[in-house]
């Protein structure tokens, strides 16, 4: 299931137990309409007497020409009645706070929601966090060096790797017995370890450069100039079955500044 299959679940839900919310109240405020005839004089004159009528059926006349009997005015303190809470039904204050919780926690509920989906992994096949294809060794054999010789990363943005070949032995280096290398490839992290910038490569010096405040290594990652405190990072490598370079973005190697370097630097001018 994707993360938008994810969410448009979520969001329905959501509606969905908004809706039973508003009907639930409404069902529990029920009928409150008044019936009963209201003497329009006695409002006029004085509405406390007008009160007293509201719920009054009203006076029948003893025939024409003689005076209304008017049953005695019914004390409503006398006469009121006890209300249990569900006949007492919804007052509007009640309404309004548990309106206002319910927006409230749709809100937090609709947060939690776009929180779940922003932190989702992306564990899927191919994406940073799991292991990525970089090709064919034969194609990686020829896009990392130049007609000249020289060396020529190969990026794999998915992987955010550098692949460089190995030159030369990587006995006594901070490599030795590493997994780190794969037919004569590494996967370099192209995150600087100083303090997380991403390290561009430089043609002319043969090397990494970082523009923030100056880490330097070389060809291989080796930690060669700057306040980096480490070599680069570099990722678990191997070969698949179809011979094809397998990055395990999963797993990083850390190793410590190269007190043996593997490779020349610069062999040229920098580019920083």
């Amino acid at each position: 299931m994707t993360t938008t299959q994810i969410l448009l679940f979520a969001f329905a839900g959501i509606g969905a137990l908004a809706t039973i919310s508003i009907i639930s109240i409404a069902w529990r405020r029920g009928d409150g309409t008044a019936t009963g005839s209201v003497d329009r004089k006695a409002m006029r004159g004085d509405p406390a007497v007008a009160r007293r009528w509201i719920a009054a059926p009203a006076p029948a006349l003893a025939g024409e020409g003689r005076p209304v009997v008017v049953a005695a005015p019914i004390d409503p303190l006398e006469a009121r009645q006890e209300l249990d809470e569900e006949s007492y039904g919804m007052t509007r204050r009640r309404f309004f706070n548990r309106g206002i919780l319910g927006v409230f926690g749709l809100f937090l509920a609709q947060f939690g929601v776009a929180s779940l989906a922003f932190m989702w992994p992306r564990l899927k096949s191919g994406g940073f966090g799991s292991e990525v294809n970089a090709g064919k060794i034969e194609d990686l054999k020829i896009a990392a060096l130049t007609e000249d010789g020289r060396v020529q990363p190969v990026v794999i943005a998915a992987a955010q790797a550098y692949v460089v070949p190995v030159q030369g032995s990587l006995e006594g280096s901070s490599f030795d017995g590493l997994p780190v290398v794969a037919a004569g490839f590494m996967a370099l992290w192209h995150r600087c370890v100083h303090l997380g910038c991403r390290v561009p490569e430089c043609d002319t010096s043969l090397g990494f450069e970082c523009p923030c405040h100056g880490s330097k290594y070389n060809f291989h990652g080796e930690y060669e100039d700057g306040p980096a405190p480490r070599n680069m990072d570099r990722f678990l490598v191997s070969i698949s079955e179809d011979n094809e370079l397998i990055i395990d973005t999963g797993t990083v190697i850390e190793t410590a500044r190269a007190s043996v370097k593997t490779v020349e630097y610069p062999e040229g001018p920098t580019c920083i």
